[in-house]
């Protein structure tokens, strides 16, 4: 049974086309990895089917009375709001429906016998669908569930816009939890998520019942969710049955098939036209000519599709810094309250660092304070000489009118319009995002223009806040490689044990001095 079809589709973002005639189907209990690189149309796709977006053509039909759950990486949360109403508000039909039978008890006093009867019949009715649901149990829910998610330690009644962007995912996920819905749509859900919660999340979405939609460039994680792979490329959206790793091996087939047909029709149209050529004006040879001008007319022309730029990172190396890159004496770091006991930390030159650590814990102030953009509770930070400094931040929430190629020419004046467009396409962005406005893009191609600022600058010490969310598979696995290859010195925050631990050449874990309680 099809939950959710979407015929002939096509949406597009002024002269860029997104998708052109696309169909989806969902099947009842399909688990669906939402594959294509960074700016394919995975989130768009998204917010097509959930009706955020109305598409140019085409229809979207989900099952009658489907509930649909949706973590949205971009969705916002207003100030104002703590943790548990946030949480609460996963119930937000069944209060719709105490609502509803209130106004029912309300009309009996007046009712006659038949009315009375019918209304009594419809209480009834949504009286069991409460019990099963477990209304009148709604605040213990809340409070088993945020307490398996660490959310209790943070503290339910907290305002949600002073949390992380992890702790925020959390809720989301916490709230999708309780809602129990029919479907899951998920973009993206591990980025800012700690190992412990992946792990949970890995387990929770194995055992689920229902039908989901995943996006995610986390490789193992999806291979360990999904049975069904929807792969969007140059416009389209196709079908395969199995997990990433079986896609890429047919998809690797179709490709190789598709060229080397491709390769015989160009040889035979070659040969075709050569013939017509040689004989269209001889009266002997006319017909033959034309025999084979009309198969060339009617022949249906293989396109290959264009190849996406790959992205290339190379980082411009600064003169050597000093031996000394910082030590920290009795460093305490936090905001209103300590998040560390004193830390007596020390980097040296050509150290590769990665810090891992669950989320709300201090990690990101850490990197703050030791760059000194924000001032430590107590203690001190003593930076060593002659460093160049490139900082690639987690959350960049300043969002502007340029374009990319002014984004990067305001970085670097002294450039050619050539010299940044060729800069912007070897981080793996065509001609059509460098000319679009840097708000307009996805989250893995905002990343790819804060990579090209980030690689063109010349520095001795790379300072990277979980720089993988959001980018593909081929943008992560060049990053690992320029990371690698990097004679600098590296900081470097990451959830994604696969990718880091290639990088590092020590890892701290951040859990051993936090003051949290988990």
């Amino acid at each position: 049974m099809s939950i959710l079809t979407v015929k002939d589709l096509n949406h597009g973002f002024g002269s860029r086309a997104i998708f052109h005639d696309v169909s989806f189907r969902l099947l009842k209990g399909e688990h669906v990895g939402l594959i294509g690189a960074n700016g394919e149309g995975k989130s768009t796709f998204m917010n097509i089917i959930t009706g955020k977006l109305e598409p140019d053509e085409g229809k979207v039909e989900w099952s009658k009375n489907v509930r649909i759950g949706y973590l949205d990486q971009y969705a916002v949360l207003e100030r104002g709001q703590s943790i548990r109403d946030i949480l609460k508000t996963a119930f937000n039909y069944l209060f719709t429906m105490e609502e509803q039978m209130n106004g029912m008890y309300e009309k009996m006093g007046e009712a006659d016998p038949d009315e009375l009867e019918k209304l009594l019949e419809e209480v009834g009715v949504i009286q069991d669908a409460l019990d099963n649901n477990d209304f009148y149990t709604i605040d213990s829910k809340v409070e088993e569930i945020a307490r398996g998610l660490g959310l209790s330690d943070i503290g339910l009644d907290r305002d949600v816009t002073d949390l992380s962007g992890g702790q925020r995912t959390k809720v989301l996920l916490a709230k999708l939890l309780l809602e129990k819905p029919e479907i899951l749509l998920l973009d993206e859900p591990t980025n800012y998520l700690d190992e412990e919660h992946i792990e949970w999340l890995k387990r929770y979405l194995q055992e689920y019942e229902n039908a989901f939609i995943l996006i995610s460039h986390d490789i193992p994680f999806l291979n360990s969710v999904i049975n069904i792979i929807y792969h969007v490329e140059n416009q389209e959206l196709t079908r395969y049955v199995g997990d990433y790793d079986q896609f890429k091996q047919v998809y690797e087939v179709k490709k190789k098939q598709m060229e080397a047909a491709y390769k015989r029709q160009q040889q035979e149209v070659a040969e075709l036209k050569d013939f017509v050529a040689r004989n269209k004006a001889r009266v002997s040879t006319r017909n033959m000519a034309m025999s084979r001008q009309k198969k060339l007319d009617k022949m249906d022309m293989i396109e290959l599709a264009a190849e996406k730029p790959k992205p290339e990172f190379h980082f411009k190396p600064a003169r050597t810094s000093g031996k000394l890159i910082f030590e920290t004496k009795d460093l305490i770091i936090g905001y209103d309250e300590p998040l560390s006991r004193p830390l007596n930390l020390r980097m040296e030159r050509g150290q590769k660092i990665a810090l891992y650590g669950a989320n709300g814990i201090g990690k990101t102030t850490l990197l703050k304070s030791i760059l000194g953009i924000i001032p430590p509770v107590s203690g001190e930070v003593e930076r060593g000489e002659h460093l160049h400094t490139g900082y690639f931040e987690q959350e960049v929430t300043d969002e502007n009118g340029n374009t990319c190629i002014e984004e990067v020419w305001n970085e670097f004046p002294s450039f050619t319009q050539y010299e940044i467009r060729a800069a912007l396409a070897k981080c793996g962005l065509t001609t059509q995002h460098i000319e679009s406005k840097v708000s307009v893009l996805s989250g893995g191609e905002k990343a790819k223009v804060r990579l090209c600022k980030l690689v063109n600058n010349e520095t001795n010490l790379l300072v990277m806040d979980e720089p993988t969310n959001h980018l593909d598979v081929d943008a992560k696995n060049e990053l690992k490689r320029a990371l690698k290859d990097y004679k600098g010195s590296i900081l470097l925050i990451s959830h994604e044990p696969e990718f880091y631990q290639d990088v590092a050449t020590e890892t701290w874990n951040c859990e051993s001095w936090t003051t949290k309680v988990f």
